[in-house]
Formats: structure tokens, C-alpha cells, sequence
């Protein structure tokens, strides 16, 4: 899934992006505009309506319908041209309004091994972008 992000040239020059090639990948903080206040989630419910998933609250799963609406998404950056940033594995859809880009840092993740996360996620995430890829 490859994307490209617009930068507006009204308030931004190419200057503002000098130096992000140095980074393999970018962590991307979008409004998700298109989530109706009706379809907010607030409570508890099934990982995409799945009864084999456990029901678990709003702050346990990483789905679109947020109390604030607000998305944030670690993809790779191929390439900058102008006030264009090319990347892949964005997961926003066309048109989502671009919040912030900062460049994806090893140091503030923590390390791979340490990291837990229930069985339906890993089964949720196992063709996420169409087929598992270790680079993300």
C-alpha cells in the first residue's frame, strides 16, 4: 500500500522536510475525519465485530472508531519530492487530513522481545497489509 503525503504550500516549504530522508520510516498522526461521533467507541466490543475475539474496551485495540478520532501510523518512507512524502504502509485512507510527521526513532520504542500483545491481535495484524512483512 503505497501513499503519498501533501504537504500545504500555504504554510509549508519543501525546507520543512530537509533531513527526513536520513529516516527509514515515520510515525504519522492523522485525524480520522470520517468516523461519525455515532460510531465512536466508548466502551467494549468484539476486535472487528469478531465473537472469536474477546470483547475488550476502546483503549485495548487500535481501531478507527476513537473517543478523539485521532490515528497514528509507523510507515516506511521511500522517497521526499518537494512538498511530497512518498511512503508505504500508511494506514489512513485517501484524504485523511495529515496532523503531524515525525521521524520513526529505534531509541523510543521499546525493545521487540518485551513486547506482549493477546493472541486475536497477532491473528488480527497476520495479513494486515496484505501479507506479513517483518520490515514494519
Amino acid at each position: 500500500m503505497l501513499s503519498t503525503i501533501e504537504l500545504d504550500g500555504a504554510h509549508f516549504t519543501a525546507d520543512s522536510l530537509i533531513g527526513l530522508t536520513e529516516y527509514s520510516h515515520l510515525l504519522v498522526v492523522f485525524h480520522m475525519h470520517m468516523v461519525p461521533e455515532e460510531r465512536v467507541l466508548r466502551a467494549a466490543a468484539h476486535p472487528r465485530g469478531n465473537p472469536a475475539w474477546p470483547r475488550v474496551g476502546v483503549f485495548a485495540q487500535r481501531k478507527k472508531d476513537r473517543p478523539n478520532r485521532i490515528g497514528v501510523s509507523v510507515c516506511e518512507l521511500l522517497r521526499v519530492e518537494g512538498l511530497s512524502v512518498h511512503v508505504k504502509a500508511l494506514d489512513a485512507i485517501d484524504g485523511t487530513p495529515i496532523l503531524d510527521i515525525k521521524p520513526h526513532v529505534r531509541e523510543f520504542m521499546p525493545d521487540s522481545s518485551r513486547v506482549r500483545q493477546p493472541d486475536w491481535q497477532t491473528e488480527l495484524m497476520k495479513n494486515y497489509y496484505g501479507s506479513s512483512h517483518p520490515a514494519l
